[in-house]
């Protein structure tokens, strides 16, 4: 039998290799996890992760540390006590939420009142004030790490203070007036303020000047909104 030869030349479409999610931000996992699901697609999707022991929780991300439970876990650490030392001693983190996996509202199958559960939970959130993510399954809690740790990656973007009505400083207060002009975002009133010091600069200044900071639509309107 003849071997069939590859169509190089076939227009179906290669699977592509994964690219890492989080080439910058590891993701650390306890080593207690290491054969966990969770490690396996982690590793599925070529996410940047590392193992170590960690003295608190189960996932560490920059400076956010991520309790994860089961439900059933979640359950027998209520009744074991544990839940509340781990609880306290995840705040230590200036970040840090509970991961509820799979969570489950057939309270019959554990041999426990439905309301203590229910206690618990308002517990978590009320009185120790830390955020709870419910995911589906083991996949479901990967792609929630991935999403913590690419959300470090992110550049900072510009606040704008346009929707505060006390200012602590006159840039501030310079900064609001600029916003206020049609396509003046924080990033670009803050650019004019940095070549222009002073508003009435701002406003005597020229298309020619105005090039390096805005585009053509942009420095019409606010040119032509000077004028009016």
């Amino acid at each position: 039998m003849k071997k069939q030869i590859e169509n190089i030349f076939s227009k179906k479409k290669l699977e592509k290799e994964p690219i890492c999610p989080n080439p910058k931000t590891p993701i650390i996992i306890d080593t207690r996890e290491k054969q966990s699901l969770i490690a396996a697609n982690l590793m599925e999707k070529k996410a940047n992760i590392d193992f170590e022991k960690l003295k608190i929780g189960d996932y560490l991300i920059q400076d956010t540390i991520i309790e994860r439970k089961t439900f059933s876990d979640f359950v027998g650490s209520m009744l074991n006590k544990r839940l509340f030392d781990q609880l306290r001693e995840i705040k230590k983190y200036p970040k840090y939420f509970l991961i509820i996996e799979g969570f489950c509202y057939d309270y019959n199958k554990f041999n426990v009142h439905e309301n203590a559960i229910r206690g618990m939970l308002l517990s978590v959130a009320i009185d120790y004030q830390i955020p709870i993510i419910y995911t589906e399954d083991e996949k479901d809690t990967a792609n929630f790490l991935i999403l913590v740790a690419k959300r470090y990656e992110r550049p900072k973007s510009q606040d704008s203070i346009r929707p505060s009505k006390t200012f602590k400083t006159p840039e501030e207060q310079k900064q609001f007036i600029l916003e206020g002009f049609p396509g003046i975002g924080p990033a670009t009133a803050k650019n004019l303020l940095d070549k222009f010091p002073t508003l009435q600069k701002v406003f005597n200044t020229t298309k020619e000047d105005l090039k390096e900071i805005l585009d053509e639509n942009k420095m019409e309107k606010f040119l032509g909104l000077l004028k009016d």
